[in-house]
């Protein structure tokens, strides 16, 4: 009986499986190089396509940015962005959002100093209440921040306390800090305030400690962000 040819047999399967890879390998080749969309996560797309004719640019969203200091780099008013991009006072935006800046062509050359003074959460909690929303029979012009561990209030930005209440009707302790562009942030339903008028107080400092008011027991920060006496949605202005 004629014996099996085993080493012609190993370098015919050698061969098959050498073949096998070259194919596997000039395939993935061919995908990463010609179709890589199919590997690639898909890109965001603009959140509206610009109106017809309107000059301007898309800017993608990167992670800190809001849509306030978005209209700062470009010099642009924030309704006008919000109004252009369709966004809503219940919307926020996400970072890889392309947001449309109208008339514009690049941002400024702005130093990060100009940035130092953004608005920053004045609690960290969980929102219980959104802006516009209807909350105890009313519209809230602000959110609801209830605390998540520290009870903790402090400045949203630097400015300079005008306004101290013990007891302002349903929002119980309440203080308000001008910034001096127009802008001003109210916190209110404080269990204690440590400031008082005519102090200048710095972003992320101490002045108040979360209570509640009134009937509603509930422990949570009313807290507001006003352009001279109207409410904004501070989900525009604070980071995610």
């Amino acid at each position: 009986m004629q014996r099996p040819d085993t080493k012609n047999q190993g370098g015919r399967l050698k061969n098959r499986n050498l073949r096998f890879w070259c194919l596997f390998l000039t395939l993935v080749f061919w995908t990463v190089n010609f179709t890589g969309c199919t590997i690639a996560p898909p890109a965001k797309t603009p959140m509206v396509t610009a109106p017809l004719g309107l000059p301007g640019v898309y800017h993608r969203v990167k992670r800190g940015e809001t849509l306030w200091r978005i209209s700062k780099m470009y010099n642009v008013e924030l309704d006008e962005v919000a109004r252009i991009n369709r966004i809503t006072d219940t919307t926020s935006i996400e970072v890889g959002q392309q947001i449309f800046i109208p008339n514009r062509q690049r941002p400024q050359s702005l130093s990060p100093d100009y940035f130092s003074d953004d608005f920053i959460w004045p609690l960290k909690g969980r929102i219980v209440s959104l802006f516009g929303q209807t909350f105890n029979n009313t519209i809230n012009k602000g959110i609801n921040i209830e605390p998540r561990g520290a009870t903790s209030v402090v400045a949203a930005r630097s400015g300079k306390v005008v306004f101290y209440a013990e007891n302002f009707g349903s929002y119980g302790k309440t203080l308000i800090i001008e910034h001096g562009d127009g802008f001003s942030t109210v916190y209110a339903r404080n269990a204690e305030i440590l400031v008082r008028p005519g102090d200048i107080v710095q972003r992320g400092a101490s002045i108040a400690k979360v209570g509640s008011a009134g009937r509603d027991k509930s422990r949570y920060l009313h807290f507001e962000i006003r352009k001279g006496h109207i409410p904004q949605n501070p989900y525009f202005y604070l980071p995610q």
